[in-house]
Protein backbone atom coordinates (compact mmCIF):
# COMPACT_ATOMS: atom_id res chain seq x y z
CA UNK A 1 0.00 0.00 0.00
CA UNK A 2 0.97 4.33 -0.49
CA UNK A 3 0.75 6.21 2.23
CA UNK A 4 -2.72 7.97 1.19
CA UNK A 5 -2.81 11.83 0.63
CA UNK A 6 -6.02 12.90 2.23
CA UNK A 7 -8.62 15.51 1.49
CA UNK A 8 -11.33 16.89 3.46
CA UNK A 9 -14.23 15.67 1.78
CA UNK A 10 -12.86 12.00 1.61
CA UNK A 11 -11.17 12.05 5.42
CA UNK A 12 -14.01 10.92 7.27
CA UNK A 13 -15.74 7.81 5.00
CA UNK A 14 -11.31 6.49 4.90
CA UNK A 15 -10.89 7.31 8.42
CA UNK A 16 -14.32 5.60 9.65
CA UNK A 17 -13.90 2.42 7.32
CA UNK A 18 -10.49 1.71 8.76
CA UNK A 19 -10.52 0.07 12.40
CA UNK A 20 -6.77 1.87 12.67
CA UNK A 21 -5.40 4.80 11.48
CA UNK A 22 -2.84 6.90 11.61
CA UNK A 23 -3.11 10.73 10.22
CA UNK A 24 0.46 12.90 9.69
CA UNK A 25 -0.47 16.39 9.62
CA UNK A 26 2.62 18.19 7.68
CA UNK A 27 3.21 20.91 5.41
CA UNK A 28 5.45 20.97 2.76
CA UNK A 29 7.89 24.12 4.70
CA UNK A 30 8.43 21.80 7.54
CA UNK A 31 11.69 20.50 7.58
CA UNK A 32 10.64 17.78 10.49
CA UNK A 33 7.61 17.05 8.69
CA UNK A 34 10.31 16.26 5.38
CA UNK A 35 12.26 14.36 8.09
CA UNK A 36 9.59 12.37 9.38
CA UNK A 37 8.27 11.58 5.78
CA UNK A 38 10.79 8.30 5.60
CA UNK A 39 9.45 7.11 8.96
CA UNK A 40 5.98 7.37 7.91
CA UNK A 41 6.66 5.60 4.50
CA UNK A 42 8.68 2.88 6.25
CA UNK A 43 5.35 2.19 8.85
CA UNK A 44 2.88 2.43 6.26
CA UNK A 45 5.16 -0.30 5.11
CA UNK A 46 5.53 -2.69 7.89
CA UNK A 47 1.69 -1.90 8.86
CA UNK A 48 -0.27 -0.80 6.04
CA UNK A 49 -2.09 -4.25 5.39
CA UNK A 50 -4.08 -3.27 8.75
CA UNK A 51 -3.72 0.43 9.38
CA UNK A 52 -4.96 3.46 6.90
CA UNK A 53 -1.52 5.42 7.14
CA UNK A 54 -2.72 9.09 6.03
CA UNK A 55 -1.22 12.41 5.29
CA UNK A 56 -2.94 15.59 5.60
CA UNK A 57 -1.70 18.17 4.44
CA UNK A 58 -2.10 21.29 6.51
CA UNK A 59 -1.75 24.32 4.42
CA UNK A 60 -4.32 22.55 1.39
CA UNK A 61 -6.86 21.41 4.10
CA UNK A 62 -7.10 23.63 6.87
CA UNK A 63 -10.47 22.76 7.96
CA UNK A 64 -9.36 19.29 8.77
CA UNK A 65 -6.03 20.86 10.78
CA UNK A 66 -8.56 23.20 13.07
CA UNK A 67 -10.74 20.25 13.50
CA UNK A 68 -8.38 18.42 15.26
CA UNK A 69 -6.60 21.13 16.62
CA UNK A 70 -3.19 20.78 15.10
CA UNK A 71 -1.45 23.95 16.25
CA UNK A 72 2.00 22.57 15.59
CA UNK A 73 3.68 19.66 13.13
CA UNK A 74 4.36 17.35 13.27
CA UNK A 75 1.25 16.14 14.52
CA UNK A 76 0.48 12.61 14.02
CA UNK A 77 -3.24 11.75 14.76
CA UNK A 78 -4.18 8.08 15.78
CA UNK A 79 -8.14 6.82 15.40
CA UNK A 80 -9.84 3.68 15.65
CA UNK A 81 -13.41 4.07 13.55
CA UNK A 82 -12.79 7.08 12.78
CA UNK A 83 -12.41 8.79 16.64
CA UNK A 84 -8.98 9.96 17.92
CA UNK A 85 -7.48 8.26 20.75
CA UNK A 86 -3.87 9.55 20.39
CA UNK A 87 -1.71 12.28 19.00
CA UNK A 88 2.02 12.38 18.83
CA UNK A 89 3.62 15.97 18.28
CA UNK A 90 6.54 16.80 16.76
CA UNK A 91 10.30 15.13 15.28
CA UNK A 92 9.70 11.42 17.00
CA UNK A 93 11.34 8.54 16.62
CA UNK A 94 9.50 5.46 14.69
CA UNK A 95 9.26 3.75 17.78
CA UNK A 96 7.00 6.05 19.70
CA UNK A 97 4.82 5.33 16.53
CA UNK A 98 4.94 1.43 16.55
CA UNK A 99 3.95 1.15 20.22
CA UNK A 100 1.10 2.67 19.64
CA UNK A 101 0.36 0.99 16.46
CA UNK A 102 1.13 -2.55 18.07
CA UNK A 103 -0.59 -1.83 21.34
CA UNK A 104 -4.28 -0.88 19.07
CA UNK A 105 -3.87 -3.77 16.63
Amino acid sequence: MAVKHLKTAEFDAATEAAPLAMVDFWADWCGPCRMLAPAIEALDKQFGDKVLVAKVNVDEEPELARRFGVMSIPTVVFLKNGAEFDRKVGLLPPDAFIQVLEKNL
